[in-house]
C-alpha cells in the first residue's frame, strides 16, 4: 500500500499501578478502533523485553495505520476520536505521538 500513514501513540497513566485505569483506557481505545478511516489498529502494552534501547515506561500503546494522510486527518476530527479524548484524558499523565509516512 503506497502513501500509508502510521500513527503511533504512547500513553502514561496518572496512576501507573492501576490496572483498573489501564483497562478503562484499553476499553476506550477498543471503541475508538471502529472509526471508519482507520485501516488497521493494534492496542498493546509493553512487551517483556529488556535492552538498553527499549523504553517500556508507558502503560498502553495504540498503533493505527491509515491509507493516506487525508484519512488520518479525518480521524483527528472524527466524533468518536473527540469523544475518546474527552472520556479518557483524565486517565493519562503524558501522551507521545509518533507519526510517519513512507520513505
Amino acid at each position: 500500500m503506497e502513501n500509508v500513514f502510521i500513527h503511533h501513540v504512547y500513553f502514561w497513566l496518572n496512576n501507573p499501578s492501576s490496572t483498573t485505569d489501564r483497562d478503562k483506557l484499553i476499553a476506550g481505545l477498543r471503541k475508538l478502533s471502529s472509526v471508519k478511516s482507520i485501516h488497521q489498529c493494534h492496542i498493546g502494552i509493553p512487551a517483556d523485553t529488556n535492552r538498553s534501547v527499549i523504553d517500556s515506561t508507558y502503560a498502553v500503546s495504540l498503533l493505527l495505520t491509515f491509507k493516506n494522510d487525508a484519512d488520518q486527518a479525518s480521524y483527528q476530527i472524527d466524533p468518536d476520536h473527540l469523544a475518546f479524548v474527552a472520556e479518557c484524558k483524565s486517565l493519562w499523565s503524558k501522551v507521545i505521538v509518533y507519526d510517519s509516512v513512507d520513505a
